[in-house]
Order: C-alpha cells, then sequence, then structure tokens
C-alpha cells in the first residue's frame, strides 16, 4: 500500500458509503426491541448489539487508533470486550458468554457507533492516506459481513423462541413460483484460472490468482429444491448410513438430525412447515423455493442419494465467472430463498463445495492483526460460494470464498449438483 492522499472525489464518495453502510446495519435492528438484541441462542451466534459493538469497535481498533495517537477511545475497556477473535490486539471474552452481557446497553452502544462514526468520517472528507483508505474499505465488508450474520443469528434467536416470533410481519408477496427445470450445463475443463483478478476489493484468502486444471465437468443449472429434499428425506435419507461421510453420520445420530435446520413435522397430520423470518410458513408454500439451512453433511449425503456430487470450488469459480452477479440479496428484502429463474449462480443460498478451505498457493495473509481475519481458520472448514438471500449485492463476486464447518446449519446454506 502507498501512503498517498485520495483525492477529495474519493474520499468524499468513500464518506458517502461509509455513512450508508454503517446506517443499513441500524435499520436490520429497527424491527428488534432491546430484549431480542440481547439473545445468543447458540454458540456460533451473537447478540444483534454485539455485532453493533463489533463492527464499530474495528473502526475504532483498526483505524482511529492508528490514524491519531492523540484520538481518545470511547471507552477503555471496548478494547477488549468487543474483540472478536484478534488475539495480538488483546485478550476477550469467551464467544458463548456475549449474551451475559447485559452492560453496556443498546443506548450506550448506539452512542458508541455515533461517536466512531463522526470522528471517522470528518477525516474521510479531508482525506486519508490510501493505505488508511483501503482499511475502511475493509471494515465496510467486514460490516456487510456482520449484517448478514446479524439477520441469521436473529433468525436462529426467534425460532428458539417458544413464541416463535416473526422478524417481519409482513407475509411473502411472491416466492418465484414453479421452479426452473433442472438441465445440465457441460463445461471443457482444461487449464483456467481462479482466485481475485486485482479488480476491486477482495479479501486475502482469495488471493493470489492461480492456474488450476479441471477435467470436463458439468453443474445443475439451479439449486436443489425444497420439494427435491423432502423426496430424500421421504427414501429414508436420515436412515441410510450408506449415503453419509463416517462424521456426518456420527453427527446425524448425536443431534438427531431428521431434516434441515427450521423444519418442523406436526405430529397429528404430518405436513411440514418452515420457520422463516417471516414467521412459520407451510412447506407447501415454498416446496419450489431452493432448500436452506443444510449443513456440508447432509449436502454430500444428498448428493450421493442423487448419484451426483458436490462441485469444486474451482469447478463452482469457473462456471460462475461466466455469469453476471444478479439474484436474491439482502437489498431485495425477501429475506429467503425464491425459486430461480433456471440461470444464477448468485444469491439466494450460499453453496456448499466439496473443497476444503485452504490457502491457494501462494497466499499470504495480510501483515499485523488483520492477518488473523481469514488465514487463521484454515483448518476443518468447508468452502462455500457464490452468497444468499441475506448477502448484502455489493458484498459478493465470484472468487468470494465464504467458510464453515462441516455439521454447521444456521446459515443460508443449499445444494448445488455437478457431474
Amino acid at each position: 500500500m502507498t501512503t498517498a492522499v485520495a483525492t477529495p472525489t474519493m474520499t468524499s464518495s468513500l464518506a458517502q458509503r461509509f455513512c450508508s453502510l454503517r446506517q443499513q446495519s441500524e435499520l436490520l435492528c429497527a424491527p428488534l426491541t432491546p430484549e431480542d438484541m440481547m439473545v445468543q441462542s447458540c454458540a456460533e451466534a451473537s447478540p444483534a448489539k454485539w455485532h453493533l459493538a463489533h463492527t464499530t469497535w474495528f473502526f475504532e481498533t483498526f483505524i482511529l487508533r492508528e490514524l491519531d495517537t492523540d484520538y481518545k477511545p470511547f471507552h477503555p475497556d471496548f478494547l477488549w470486550l468487543f474483540n472478536s477473535y484478534y488475539n495480538s490486539v488483546s485478550e476477550q471474552p469467551e464467544k458463548k458468554l456475549r449474551a451475559s452481557f447485559s452492560r453496556p446497553g443498546v443506548e450506550e452502544i448506539r452512542a458508541y457507533r455515533e461517536y466512531v462514526n463522526e470522528n471517522l468520517h470528518k477525516r474521510l472528507k479531508v482525506g486519508v492516506p490510501e493505505a488508511v483508505e483501503q482499511k475502511v474499505i475493509l471494515g465496510l465488508h467486514h460490516e456487510q459481513q456482520h449484517q448478514e450474520l446479524l439477520l441469521m443469528d436473529i433468525k436462529h434467536a426467534f425460532w428458539t423462541n417458544p413464541l416463535r416470533p416473526a422478524y417481519l410481519l409482513l407475509p411473502f408477496e411472491q416466492l418465484g413460483g414453479d421452479a426452473a427445470v433442472l438441465e445440465w450445463r457441460d463445461y471443457d475443463g482444461g487449464l483456467a484460472e481462479i482466485g481475485h483478478d486485482g479488480e476491486g476489493f477482495c479479501f486475502d484468502n482469495e488471493l493470489p490468482q492461480h492456474r488450476v486444471y479441471l477435467e470436463p465437468f458439468a453443474l445443475a443449472s439451479r439449486t436443489v429444491t425444497c420439494a427435491e429434499y423432502l423426496a430424500f428425506m421421504e427414501d429414508g435419507g436420515y436412515q441410510r448410513a450408506d449415503l453419509w461421510l463416517s462424521e456426518g453420520w456420527q453427527t446425524v445420530q448425536a443431534e438427531g438430525w431428521r431434516a434441515p435446520l427450521y423444519w418442523q413435522q406436526d405430529k397429528k397430520s404430518g405436513d411440514w412447515s418452515v420457520f422463516t423470518l417471516r414467521g412459520e410458513v407451510p412447506l407447501s408454500e415454498l416446496a419450489q423455493t431452493p432448500v436452506c439451512h443444510v449443513s456440508y453433511f447432509e449436502a454430500d449425503a444428498f448428493a450421493h442419494w442423487a448419484g451426483k456430487r458436490l462441485p469444486t470450488e474451482a469447478e463452482w469459480e469457473v462456471a460462475a465467472s461466466q455469469e453476471s452477479v444478479s439474484g436474491n440479496f439482502m437489498e431485495d428484502g425477501v429475506l429467503h430463498p425464491v425459486a430461480g429463474d433456471g440461470t444464477q449462480m448468485f444469491g439466494n443460498v450460499w453453496e456448499w463445495t466439496a473443497s476444503a478451505y485452504l490457502g491457494y498457493p501462494g497466499f499470504h495473509a495480510l501483515p499485523g492483526a488483520l492477518g488473523e481475519y481469514n488465514g487463521k481458520f484454515m483448518s476443518n472448514q468447508m468452502v462455500l460460494r457464490g452468497g444468499s438471500c441475506v448477502t448484502p449485492r455489493t458484498h459478493i463476486r465470484a472468487s468470494y470464498r465464504n467458510f464453515f464447518s462441516p455439521a454447521t446449519r444456521w446459515q443460508f446454506s443449499g445444494i448445488r449438483l455437478a457431474s
């Protein structure tokens, strides 16, 4: 990175983007009560107010504190209280205990956000070194990740509530009608390049761009629907050990899985319903929409049942690079997968791949504490691609690599088959 000062046009644009994106996080919390914002319903999730605080911590810790030695932090204890996992910055509270922080309250956290917003915004308007500008852009993408996590976490929190409240008190207007006929798209294979091409922002784990050799392959034109996944269930999918990876079968037995997360069967009628951010919806109304909230283990088992496999991340990226980034994203406001037209590779659901999350050949993490952002998680994780219905549209690209452990289900994850 250079130390040149950005142009006024550039800084003005970045300042506006900063304000707009920070406001979006607040708008996502508008339907929530202070009590809602305290809930942490599983160890992987975080309270909504923690998301608001941690994203603010990121800007204060990595930009304001480093940019100005005279900067006065909002609160001296926030440096460690809202640190997530940056061990080179400070120790931090255990993640599963975040819901125990009744103090600071929501109003103080909002005051913290306003304080940091004002301090950083006035610096962006007058111009900052390019290296600082790049950190701000990283911080904005970091906040977009937390916007998605916030929606995932509040969905899980409301699902664990016996009342099953809705985040949005609005019915689905339309979910896209019937799913497109599944077709197979053939790709020649051969030598290809994957990884970020250097245009625009990317995370360090998308670099360096490098060559891979692919055998000829085919991808399904759309993701697996709820109706197709129900057929797998009705054919004994959760009772057949031969379909599952060993650890997956152990997880099914230990957790008692018999359906995707958020599916529930009525004991009398046998009918299934699905919990959404708009409350409980009969599965019959969602049958043609992509199945979501399945783990890697479930995705892999379904692929075996269907006589297919999951794509590698290289196959997925080569195919997606030929498509525009269009689909159902957070900004569309549906906040649930819709039946697609059979052409999109982005949005709706994150798609599990058969690839372990590892560094690309020649990978180097960012220097300093920010090097802990992605690199240290390159163990026991699987790659997902494409974004989901709660991913901000401006956050996604063909080279974007998401990653979760293979038993994780609370993200909006689905299945695209390969052959």
